[in-house]
C-alpha cells in the first residue's frame, strides 16, 4: 500500500482495485487510504465495491445483461463496455453517468494464450480507430487492460510509446485512460521513480486522468495458505499429503501449470501434495531444515491473488478459514467454513 500511495502521489495516477484478483472484503479497511477505489468485472462485483470499499466505482462486464444494466448503473460513477455493439444497446440506460468503452491495442505481454487479451480473433475489447470514432461523443475515456505480471519498466514504457503513436489522436479528446491491470510494480526492485515518471508524461501529452486497475500489485507478499501435513509417503521421492487441494484453493496453479511459493531452506526435500482424488493435484517441491512430520504447519506464499476469488468445493474438501494478521502481529479469524456452507453452495 505504500508503494501504491507513493505511486499515487508522484505520477497523478489513481489507483483502483482490481476485484476480479482480489475480493476478500475484510482486508479493505487496510487498503481503502491508500487506494482511489474499485474496478470490476460483474455486477456482484461491483456491488461488493460499492458497498464494502466505497469511494471511485468503475463497472466493466465483458458483456451486461439487460437485466443487469439499470442496477450496475445504479452503483458505479463509471460505466465500461466491451464493444460498440454493447454502447450503442445501453446507451440510454448509462446515460446518467460517465462511460466507457475497452480499448484492445492489439499487443500484449501474456506469453500464455489462455490469458492473452490480444489472441487472435480477441472478443476482448475495440481496436479498429475507425470504430472507436464512432463512439467518441458517447465516451469519457478508455480502458487498456493488456498486461500480465509485466515487472519490465522498458517495455511498459515502449507499450506507452505504442499506444501513443497509434491511438493518441483519440485519445486526448477523452478526459481519462485506464491502463489496467498486471504491471508488477510493487515487486522488489521495480523503478518505481521511473514509471510515475512516465505516466505522468502520458497523462500530461494527452490531457487525460490516468488510472490503474492493481489487483496482484496490490496484494504481493502479503497472504500465506496455512495447510498440515496429513501424510507422509516415499515412492522413490518424499511425498507430504496436505489438508488443502491446488484444484479446490489455488486453481490458478493447476490452470497455468505452475508452481507454488514453498520453502526452500534446507536439505530434506519434499513434493507438496493436495488432498484431492486429481493425480496432477500438487503444490510444487520445498525444502526444510528437519524431517516433516504429520502434523507439521506449511506456509505457501503469495497467496492471495486470484485464491480466494475461485476457490471451490471440488471433492468436498474443506475451505481454510479467512484470517487478518494484525499490524501488532495477532491473528483474528473473520471467518470459517463448514459442512452447511458446502452443503449451501450446492443447492
Amino acid at each position: 500500500m505504500g508503494k501504491i500511495a507513493a505511486l499515487r502521489e508522484a505520477s497523478g495516477a489513481k489507483a483502483l482495485l482490481a476485484l476480479k484478483c482480489f475480493a476478500t472484503w475484510s482486508a479493505f479497511p487496510y487498503m481503502r487510504d491508500f487506494m482511489d477505489g474499485t474496478t470490476s468485472s460483474s455486477l456482484y462485483e461491483l456491488k461488493l465495491g460499492r458497498e464494502e470499499f466505497g469511494k471511485e466505482t468503475h463497472a466493466y462486464s465483458v458483456a451486461w445483461a439487460d437485466h443487469e444494466i439499470a442496477e450496475a448503473v445504479g452503483h458505479a460513477d463509471k460505466i465500461i463496455f466491451n464493444s460498440l455493439g454493447q454502447l450503442d444497446r445501453f446507451a440510454a440506460a448509462a446515460a446518467g453517468i460517465a462511460r466507457g468503452l475497452r480499448l484492445n491495442p492489439r499487443f500484449s505481454t501474456s506469453g500464455f494464450d489462455l490469458a492473452d487479451p490480444a489472441r487472435p480473433f480477441s472478443r476482448l475489447g475495440e481496436w479498429d480507430p475507425a470504430r472507436l470514432e464512432a463512439a467518441m461523443d458517447r465516451i469519457t475515456g478508455v480502458m487498456i487492460h493488456n498486461n500480465c505480471e509485466n515487472d519490465d519498466f522498458a517495455g511498459f514504457s515502449g507499450q506507452l510509446d505504442r499506444i501513443e503513436r497509434e491511438f493518441g489522436p483519440l485519445l486526448e479528446r477523452l478526459d481519462w485512460v485506464s491502463l489496467g491491470g498486471g504491471i508488477a510494480f510493487t515487486n522488489e526492485g521495480y523503478p518505481l521513480e521511473d514509471l510515475a515518471a512516465r505516466l505522468r508524461a502520458f497523462a500530461d501529452r494527452l490531457g487525460v486522468q490516468v488510472y490503474l486497475e492493481p489487483g496482484e500489485a496490490a496484494v504481493t507478499q502479503s497472504t500465506t495458505l496455512e495447510v498440515t501435513v496429513l501424510d507422509l509417503l516415499d515412492n522413490g521421492r518424499k511425498l507430504a499429503i496436505v489438508d488443502s487441494s491446488i484444484e479446490a484453493h489455488m486453481l490458478d496453479l493447476l490452470i497455468y501449470r505452475e508452481r507454488a511459493t514453498l520453502p526452500q531452506d534446507g536439505a530434506h526435500e519434499y513434493q507438496i501434495a493436495g488432498k484431492s482424488c486429481l493425480a496432477g493435484d500438487i503444490f510444487g517441491d520445498a525444502r526444510f531444515p528437519a524431517p516433516l512430520k504429520v502434523g507439521d504447519r506449511i506456509s505457501v506464499g503469495d497467496a492471495a491473488g486470484y485464491t480466494m476469488v475461485k476457490k471451490n468445493w471440488f471433492n468436498g474438501v474443506a475451505m481454510p478459514a479467512i484470517a487478518i494478521r494484525e499490524t501488532d502481529g495477532t491473528v483474528r479469524t473473520v471467518r470459517q467454513f463448514g459442512y452447511g456452507d458446502f452443503r449451501a453452495a450446492l443447492s
